[in-house]
């Protein structure tokens, strides 16, 4: 049997084109004018095609905006990834006075959801407090998205939704790298802080059984898990976590953040700092360096920044300052970047 010949690939035929029969220019001008539908001649006007379909964007709104003049803006807002449903029903704007007004009550009244309303509140709430603490949207979008997989599961039913909007920042902002402390959460939202542990771990035990069964379905579909996709639960704040935004309010160089920072992890390697909290160990290993470094910042000034008594910086200073020959690396203070007899003995 005769194979058959292989395809040749596709490629443009530049031999037919669109030509003036009148002007017979090459290249041809040819302008389309997507208003009336024609393909006219450039030079002398001729019509040589009619029919034509507009393929670029279509940009077209109703909105009230447009009276005063052109917008651009003709599709309308994107579609909302943290509401359910396709989105694609038509709202009536509200306008002061006269029929507007009243078609507005009225839609609100017949096709409201109380879901959607829920979750509009909520995220207003989660956005308000985000932006008061200047977090960044990426916190902010992923505290929305677990408020959102436990509002559709109807999950702690019992729970009021303060505690549940303040656990879910809490667990967004440790799984954006960015975590924030019991206390501060606590002086964010005023819910308790052992409410906010509560309510954490649970929340924490939640999102790991659902992901845990949404990967079992998708492994007995045949499907491939994807890793990035799954729930990883949040290991405990490190000092070294706190020093860049502690350090960062208190003016310090990048220097002696990226030091301190080292000096966290030395103390944590060696156990100098073992059983401290790491909010007293990162405050204790600031002032350390603060002196070290030639830049001394005072034990108040940093409790103010860390949310820690003075005498708990200095408590745990003491054992810092005891070890201080086997945590202070020599690179550090050469060249008289520091000096180690700047540290204060308490």
């Amino acid at each position: 049997m005769a194979m058959a010949p292989p395809e040749k690939p596709w490629e443009a035929n530049h031999n037919v084109s669109v030509m003036c029969p009148d002007c017979r220019e090459v290249p041809a001008h040819i302008v389309e004018e997507f208003s009336s539908g024609d393909m006219v001649c450039g030079s002398c006007g001729l019509v040589l095609g009619d029919r034509i379909v507009d393929t670029r964007s279509e940009w077209r709104t109703f909105s009230n905006d447009d009276q005063a003049g052109d917008d651009p803006s003709r599709v309308g807002d994107a579609a909302n990834p943290f509401l359910n449903g396709a989105q694609l029903e038509t709202t009536i704007s509200y306008t002061p006075g006269g029929a507007g007004r009243e078609l507005h009550r009225a839609q609100n009244k017949t096709a409201g959801d109380k879901s959607t309303k829920g979750l509009l509140a909520a995220y207003k709430e989660i956005g308000a407090f985000c932006d008061s603490i200047n977090i960044q949207k990426v916190v902010s979008d992923a505290a929305k998205q677990l408020f959102k997989i436990v509002d559709d599961h109807k999950a702690f039913k019992g729970k009021p939704q303060e505690a549940i909007i303040a656990g879910c920042i809490f667990i967004a902002c440790r799984q954006c790298q960015v975590p924030r402390t019991f206390r501060e959460i606590f002086a964010l939202t005023k819910v308790p802080k052992k409410e906010i542990g509560r309510v954490f771990k649970a929340l924490e035990k939640f999102f790991a059984a659902q992901d845990s069964k949404k990967m079992d379905e998708i492994t007995k579909s045949g499907g491939i898990v994807d890793d990035s996709q799954q729930y990883k639960t949040t290991s405990s704040t490190k000092a070294t976590e706190l020093m860049i935004r502690y350090c960062n309010n208190l003016n310090l160089t990048q220097n002696c953040t990226t030091i301190a920072q080292e000096l966290a992890d030395r103390a944590a390697t060696i156990g100098t700092l073992a059983g401290r909290s790491p909010i007293s160990s990162a405050a204790a290993c600031i002032y350390m360096v603060s002196y070290l470094m030639k830049q001394p910042k005072t034990a108040k000034e940093i409790s103010t920044i860390a949310g820690v008594s003075d005498g708990t910086i200095r408590n745990a200073y003491k054992h810092l300052y005891t070890d201080r020959n086997k945590l202070i690396d020599p690179k550090w203070i050469e060249n008289g970047k520091g000096d180690i007899s700047a540290l204060p003995s308490s």
